[in-house]
């Protein structure tokens, strides 16, 4: 009895364990009262834990942050953009980042609502965003802010507007380039909340980088590392075409894999190595990919651009080898297990007439050869997804499919990105529903 009375002694904080054992002697307390006591201490949290994950966060919209080549001046104007979820859900909230800017950032108001077409929003689905209560907040410089959860209901695979009113003139460091889908920009003024305005467009994601939904607690998110081919570069702009939208699309339609997000962490010539227009895969790795919430599979299509950027911009320095590249794909590996995740490789697609001249050679095909030979044997990853295989001409492996090139025959295009997602096994998936 006496252990058990220490432990109740330990949860009571304050109350020494002599004070317990008298007051029981003192009340003659029944053994079996005792027990009930003490056992309903033990039921009582497991009860409100229960209550408390009925639902839980998971992310269903990322766009990984890069420093701009040539930032964006926003005075005191409105910007608006659209943003395709693959998770739906009832409740969410949005992460905006200043990662890269040098100066804070204020926000003067931020709003969601559903998509109107264009520039505009449904009516009667606007929502303001707070910060801890607040409408504005300012975001220290390399800082990100995640906003107080609001009330939508946000169909799966359907559209999300945030709209951030920029109440500064502000040189927009931080930006996600190439978003293959249309930003809106106002003239001067708070539009947050207009259902649609007269606006400049732009090709790039401004300070949103995530967002988040309440879902049930077998919900899961897939994270997509990766460079252009991620991001969906050649696909047909805000028609959602990229692989990870389809991917989407799959996962929605089959009852065992319905609770799968799909969270795409690509950027523009990205390397694992090295940085160029991003941050290097093995450096961002905690902020896009590992920190995602409900994050419980990775999926790493990177490598073509550690070999294609050196010659591109004259850079011998960053030539790597093919262990260089195999040493890192073990890093990501051993830092996505260390958390839980399941990793799985993407062999690398064919680059063969990539249109600058001299930059493909034999030399570099055959580290494609090698690096995709060991992606697909040595059993590093946990699945391996053969991208290489379905994209690549039978008759010339080195070259993409002329059916699936975009045009630059690097590239996929909508059927391209249609047959990389068809790739996936979505038993990779399976068993996260319990319904």
């Amino acid at each position: 009895m006496r252990p058990v009375l220490q432990w109740f002694s330990r949860s009571l904080g304050s109350t020494t364990l002599d004070a317990v054992d008298v007051q029981v002697r003192r009340t003659r307390l029944p053994f079996l009262m005792v027990a009930s006591l003490i056992a309903a201490l033990f039921l009582a949290p497991a009860t409100n834990a229960r209550e408390r994950h009925e639902t839980s966060w998971v992310a269903t919209w990322a766009a990984s942050p890069q420093r701009a080549g040539a930032p964006v001046i926003f005075n005191r104007q409105t910007v608006r953009q659209i943003l395709h979820v693959s998770l739906g859900g009832h409740r969410l909230r949005v992460r905006l980042s200043n990662a890269y800017g040098d100066q804070p950032l204020v926000i003067g108001s931020a709003r969601v609502a559903l998509p109107g077409g264009g520039a505009a929003i449904v009516a009667g689905s606007d929502r303001q965003l707070r910060f801890n209560g607040s409408s504005a907040i300012t975001i220290p410089a390399g800082a990100l802010v995640i906003s107080d959860p609001v009330d939508l209901q946000l169909p799966s695979l359907g559209d999300l507007v945030v709209s951030l009113y920029l109440p500064e003139n502000v040189s927009m460091i931080t930006e996600h380039t190439e978003s293959v889908q249309t930003t809106y920009v106002s003239g001067t003024g708070d539009y947050t909340a207009a259902p649609t305005f007269p606006a400049t467009t732009l090709n790039a994601f401004y300070v949103v980088t995530g967002v988040d939904v309440t879902a049930p607690p077998q919900a899961r998110a897939v994270v997509t590392l990766g460079d252009s081919l991620t991001v969906g570069f050649g696909s047909t702009p805000d028609a959602n075409r990229r692989w990870t939208d389809l991917l989407a699309e799959r996962l929605q339609s089959g009852p065992g894999t319905k609770h799968v997000a799909v969270v795409n962490a690509g950027v523009v010539g990205n390397r694992l190595l090295h940085d160029f227009v991003g941050t290097s895969a093995l450096a961002r790795l905690d902020r896009d990919v590992l920190v995602q919430s409900g994050a419980q599979y990775m999926i790493v299509l990177e490598g073509n651009a550690d070999l294609l950027i050196p010659p591109l911009i004259n850079n011998p320095s960053e030539v790597v080898t093919i262990g260089q590249i195999l040493q890192a794909y073990r890093q990501l590996i051993d830092r996505g297990h260390a958390l839980g995740l399941s990793v799985y490789g993407a062999t690398l697609n064919p680059v063969e007439g990539y249109p600058f001249p001299g930059l493909w050679t034999a030399e570099l095909e055959q580290k494609r050869q090698d690096i995709n030979r060991w992606i697909r044997t040595s059993g590093a990853f946990d699945a391996v997804i053969d991208f290489d295989q379905v994209l690549r001409d039978p008759t010339n492996p080195a070259r993409l499919l002329s059916r699936y090139d975009s045009g630059d025959h690097v590239h996929p295009n909508d059927l391209g990105y249609q047959a990389m997602a068809d790739a996936v096994n979505l038993s990779l998936f399976r068993g996260v529903d319990q319904d």
